[in-house]
């Protein structure tokens, strides 16, 4: 067999050549390497469902199933199929109170190339888009954009969403802003103050431009919307602010909502013009949703009943697990360890801390930063979780992302016997 050796001497663009791999992908590795070797890991980094636990709704995959048996199998629309787009704008009117008409929304393969394409359509390289951290990707969409970026390090007590006040000294230097609510990695949302203080800044600064200076646009990621618990509740820019709706642009889709991460449906809405262009550029590189999957989700959307009863379960079953974790770490604290948690607000996510840098383990080794413990906390428990730094935050952030999207109720009890163990071994 022929082994053909890389050429590390080959030129290419700048921007390929300084494009950082993914955090979680480099962590991922790690695990899958320990979980070849025999180890049971409790693997709760992706943000991801077990199908065996959380399969999609009934409804949606025997519509799938009919449509490919109908052989819908040909090219969509480029903006989507007229049918799901009318879908998408009566769910988001029914359950979102905010009136987009199909022409406003563009469908897509997930909500992955609509963000590409929105960092395409309103930023220039070389302008300047800033973005709360800990979030997800904006740091590589920036790059891979050649725009500028200000990051903003967001804090435990807002919740780790980010404020105006923590905006406005960029903001005239700003040509959008990018937020995600409820946030992934956090699993926490803006409460509605906090959404309308950067509404009305993105407002005062756009009065101030005028109508020949390009605005400050809003990207506005809600994908994890419909999955709020408690009194938490979703609060939407264009409702809060309607003088908004010139400058948001949403991204949703049905990954997250109806655990269908893999289906590829995505939407996203706004200003038709600029719908129009970022329809324009996934056209040109082929982004658009599979046909058969959009005639299924076109015909699920449509029936309440069907949409309803499989939110209520989907949402009490993921509750269920975020607050059986929640309460663990709670009782963690109370016996001493050096650990805690953010009540679960929204989205598949739990907001830990381990805050166990400066401790050492039972063979007397220190651990000394936050990789240090992410480590260990594999080796040693079993356990994954996805550092905050693997999201942007700072190197030393003692915060982690838990998803519960692929947890089994009897496997949380384990995960606590393994971490009790672990931390019981650590020492000052």
């Amino acid at each position: 067999m022929e082994i053909i050796e890389e050429n590390n001497n080959l030129i290419v663009s700048e921007m390929a050549e300084n494009l950082v791999g993914s955090e979680i992908i480099k962590l991922a590795a790690e695990i899958n390497e320990k979980i070849r070797a025999g180890a049971h890991i409790f693997n709760l980094t992706i943000g991801d469902f077990n199908p065996e636990i959380f399969p999609i709704p009934a409804k949606f995959e025997k519509e799938i199933k009919k449509a490919y048996e109908g052989r819908k199998t040909n090219y969509p629309a480029a903006n989507g199929i007229a049918a799901l787009r009318k879908a998408v704008s009566n769910l988001l009117l029914k359950n979102g109170g905010i009136e987009y008409s199909p022409e406003e929304i563009l469908i897509a393969g997930g909500g992955r190339p609509l963000i590409y394409a929105i960092y395409q359509v309103v930023l220039d390289p070389g302008d300047t888009v800033v973005y709360p951290v800990p979030s997800w990707n904006n740091n590589h969409y920036s790059h891979l954009t050649r725009v500028k970026k200000i990051q903003i390090e967001t804090k435990f007590e807002d919740n780790f969403m980010p404020t105006a006040d923590q905006i406005k000294p960029y903001i005239q230097d700003v040509n959008m802003i990018a937020v995600c609510s409820p946030l992934n990695p956090t699993g926490t949302a803006f409460s509605k103050e906090g959404l309308t203080s950067i509404c009305d800044l993105i407002l005062e600064e756009n009065k101030r431009r005028g109508p020949n200076e390009k605005p400050i646009y809003l990207l506005f990621d809600q994908i994890y919307w419909q999955l709020t618990f408690g009194e938490t509740k979703h609060y939407n820019p264009v409702i809060l602010r309607p003088e908004m709706r010139d400058y948001t642009l949403f991204i949703d889709g049905m990954s997250k909502a109806y655990a269908a991460t893999g289906v590829r449906i995505g939407w996203g809405f706004g200003p038709e013009k600029v719908i129009r262009k970022m329809k324009a550029i996934l056209g040109h590189i082929g982004a658009w949703a599979p046909r058969a999957e959009q005639e299924a989700a076109a015909k699920f959307l449509i029936d309440n009943e069907a949409t309803q009863k499989f939110s209520d379960d989907f949402r009490a079953r993921l509750k269920k697990r975020l607050d059986a974790f929640y309460e663990g770490f709670k009782t963690l604290k109370s016996m001493g360890h050096a650990v805690d948690a953010i009540a679960p607000q929204a989205a598949i996510y739990l907001t830990v801390k381990l805050d166990l840098k400066g401790l050492k383990t039972v063979d007397g080794k220190l651990l000394a930063s936050t990789e240090d413990v992410t480590k260990y906390l594999l080796s040693e428990a079993k356990i994954a979780l996805v550092p905050f730094y693997a999201f942007g935050a700072e190197r030393d952030s003692n915060w982690y992302r838990l998803s519960v999207g692929t947890a089994s109720m009897q496997d949380i009890e384990s995960f606590f016997e393994s971490l009790r163990s672990m931390l019981a071994d650590l020492k000052k």
